[in-house]
């Protein structure tokens, strides 16, 4: 589908949903504006990027992930307004769902590319951003920290360019990440005790620790030159959605 067509059609949609959920989850002021933010930044940013790519139209896997963020958005909306709990974990368990497909799909359809893989990534990890903050609501402000970790490694890459040079691919580092979102869900969900909530997302951000340190380490072991202008290529790229 043409950029132009997917980006409007993607912004009908993303307006859809939330007024669908003003009706059935009473979505308020707050939440209009999150995800009003969210669709007008998510829009320009997927502009910028596909001209940056030179791409002037979505593949199939990159309309599925297109759909990913439509509910991610949904998400965001709801976790600012601090609406009812179910609309989060069932939107949060189809984004979450439908990221084990657009990768499938492009490889069947042959439609691989590293602008693909980066749209996918970036929703993956936003989606992780809003579940810990809505996580942090039920156990506290340290649970968000799984949610920026990979923020702080990507600006951490502009002070120590290494940190930005490619990994090799591990599947380990995916088991983390998919890891991270099904915690998060699970914790969102209020159905464990206070006590299993804070073990389960203790786990996650420990696994998570783990995996970025391990990373670190190697990207420390081999380090090279890397130009300040260089993109950033290494773990800020794979985590959260590879």
């Amino acid at each position: 589908m043409g950029g132009r067509p997917a980006l409007v059609a993607g912004a009908c949609a993303q307006v859809a949903v939330l007024v669908v959920l003003t009706v059935t989850a009473d979505l308020g002021t707050a939440g209009w504006a999150a995800g009003t933010a969210y669709l007008l930044t998510g829009a320009a940013v997927l502009a910028w990027a596909m001209r940056r790519a030179g791409h002037d139209a979505l593949g199939p896997a990159d309309l599925v992930t297109l759909v990913r963020s439509v509910l991610i958005g949904a998400v965001t909306a709801l976790v600012a307004d601090g609406g009812p709990v179910w609309p989060v974990v069932v939107l949060a368990s189809l984004a979450l769902a439908l990221d084990l497909v657009d990768g499938p799909v492009a490889r069947r359809t042959r439609t691989e590319s590293s602008f693909g893989a980066r749209f996918d990534m970036e929703a993956d990890a936003f989606l992780i951003l809003v579940l810990s903050v809505q996580a942090a609501f039920t156990l506290g402000p340290w649970v968000a920290v799984i949610g920026v970790t990979r923020y702080v490694f990507v600006l951490a890459g502009y002070a120590a360019p290494w940190l930005r040079a490619p990994l090799p691919p591990s599947r380990a580092r995916k088991a983390v990440a998919a890891v991270q979102g099904v915690a998060l869900v699970a914790v969102s969900a209020r159905v464990l005790p206070h006590w299993g909530s804070a073990a389960v997302a203790a786990g996650a951000l420990t696994v998570l620790g783990w995996s970025f340190g391990r990373d670190a380490v190697y990207l420390w072991q081999n380090r090279r030159p890397v130009g300040p202008a260089a993109p950033a290529t290494g773990r800020g790229r794979e985590q959260g959605g590879v």
